[in-house]
Order: C-alpha cells, then sequence, then structure tokens
C-alpha cells in the first residue's frame, strides 16, 4: 500500500503517533543525546508543572508570610550573571572563529570543535531557560503576586519551546545572535535584580531600572529586522525557523512596549 493511502486510513492516534516519531527522528544528532533534547514530552512535563506552580502557588502562600529566601535570590541572580556572561562569551568567541556571517549563516551540523562548541552554548542557553522558570517560583514564594503577569507567564513559557526547538533543530547558525544578544542583556537584567535583592540601601543606586525594559525592547528590535532580512535572504537556514521567530519578537514588543508604558509612561501622567 502506498504512503498516501496508509495515510487516508490512519486515524487521528495513529497520526499523532506518526507526526511524533518524525519529531524524533528529524533532529539534529549531535543533539539528540543531550538532557531535555531528544523528545518534547520531558519539556513539556515541566511546562505543566511550571503552569500547576503559577495557578496553585498563590493560593496556597494565600493566609502565609512571605518566604525569607534572601541569600537564595543572591546566591541565584549572582549565579545567572554569571552563566549569562559566561554564554555571551561562548556565543561571540564561537561565531568569531568560526568567521560567522551576520547577514546569512546556515547550521554547522558537522562534528567539528565549532560546530560542537557552537550547539554546545545553545544548549546551555536553552537549560538557562529551564532555570529561569525558578523566578516565578521565588516571586510566588515572596507573595509578589503582582509581578505573575501574562507577560512573565508568557514569556518564560514560550521561550523554553521556542529553544527546544532550535537545539533540537538548529543549534547553531542564525540563532546564535538571538542568544548573544540575550545573554548580554540577562547580564544587566539579573545585576539589576541581585544587586536589588542585597536590601533597600541599593535601591539608591538602581535609578535605571527602567531602562532594562528598553533594553529588553531594542533586543526584540534588533531580532526582528535581522529575522526578517533573512526571510528574504537566499540562507541556507529554515524559513519556517524565521518566520516562527519573527512572529514571536512581534508578540514580546507589543507586551514589552505596553509593560513599558503602563509601567512608567501611564503612571507619570496620573502623578501629573
Amino acid at each position: 500500500m502506498t504512503r498516501t493511502g496508509v495515510s487516508q486510513i490512519a486515524s487521528p492516534w495513529q497520526r499523532l503517533l506518526i507526526f511524533y516519531q518524525w519529531i524524533l527522528d528529524n533532529g539534529d544528532k549531535r543533539t539528540d543525546p543531550w538532557l531535555l533534547v531528544y523528545s518534547p514530552v520531558p519539556i513539556t512535563c515541566i511546562f505543566l508543572c511550571y503552569l500547576i506552580i503559577v495557578w496553585l502557588g498563590p493560593k496556597l502562600m494565600a493566609h502565609k508570610e512571605p518566604v525569607n529566601i534572601k541569600a537564595i535570590l543572591i546566591i541565584y541572580n549572582f549565579t545567572m550573571v554569571c552563566l549569562s556572561a559566561y554564554m555571551f562569551y561562548e556565543f561571540t568567541a564561537t561565531s568569531w572563529l568560526a568567521n560567522y556571517s551576520l547577514l546569512c549563516q546556515p547550521v554547522d551540523y558537522s562534528n567539528s570543535p565549532l560546530g560542537i562548541r557552537m550547539a554546545s552554548v545553545c544548549w546551555w542557553f536553552y537549560f538557562s531557560k529551564v532555570i529561569e522558570l525558578s523566578d516565578t517560583v521565588f516571586f510566588i514564594l515572596r507573595k509578589k503576586n503582582s509581578q505573575l503577569t501574562f507577560l512573565h507567564v508568557y514569556h518564560h513559557c514560550t521561550m523554553i519551546f521556542n529553544w527546544w526547538a532550535g537545539v533540537k533543530y538548529v543549534a547553531g547558525g542564525q540563532s546564535f545572535l538571538i542568544g548573544l544578544i540575550n545573554s548580554l542583556v540577562h547580564v544587566v537584567m539579573y545585576m539589576y535584580y541581585g544587586l536589588a535583592a542585597l536590601g533597600p540601601h541599593m535601591q539608591k543606586y538602581l535609578w535605571w531600572k527602567r531602562y532594562l525594559t528598553s533594553i529588553q525592547l531594542l533586543q526584540f528590535l534588533i531580532v526582528t529586522v535581522h529575522t526578517t532580512y533573512n526571510l528574504f535572504a537566499d540562507c541556507d537556514f529554515p524559513n519556517s525557523m524565521n518566520i516562527v521567530v519573527v512572529a514571536y519578537a512581534i508578540s514580546l514588543i507589543g507586551l514589552f512596549s505596553n509593560f513599558y508604558y503602563q509601567s512608567y509612561i501611564a503612571k507619570k501622567t496620573k502623578r501629573l
């Protein structure tokens, strides 16, 4: 029987299994053995647990005092500064040594030292997004429920899936620029959170908080322009990935722009 004939008689469940097998079989063979890469099931389970925590956590904390996790926050935030700095260095150094092009860079699927090095830092970037789910847990424990916005949850949830797909199928190539810029932004962001965790006496040195959102918006604009160019360029990088990145970056521009307006412009207008 032909493949077409099989697809015509296959049940929806069978088609789902065929699609799932396709997902497993068509990934980057170099990254498949790495933690949380081969199958989407583990990261999906993490995602579902995360949503349960977001929904249930504030309810469990409703009648409890905020948990004092100052020491944990200091260690966590400065550890994330170090991890982000390491990833920024690796993205920069590897792309420089491999003569990456900013205009068109296909994925190097070889087992060359630089090819594996780039794939490895892409995995670390993906894994860092899993670690960053802890941000939400810390908000809940400290009863900072106002921080549990749609933007916060959406951003954390989608990043883990976007970069699972990135490491699974395109560990390197054009995607390196996203990791490079975002790692640098997160050095600044977690430095702010780390300093803020030291105590109220640091607030006078943290006047630059509002500029964090501006920096984040700038990175999304750069990614949008860069990826849009690649949609129309003759470059051996999957357009399906480029389309997802552009759509995602535009959604974040909208959400972060609204956050900036509500946090800094609208509040200032009300005070006047």
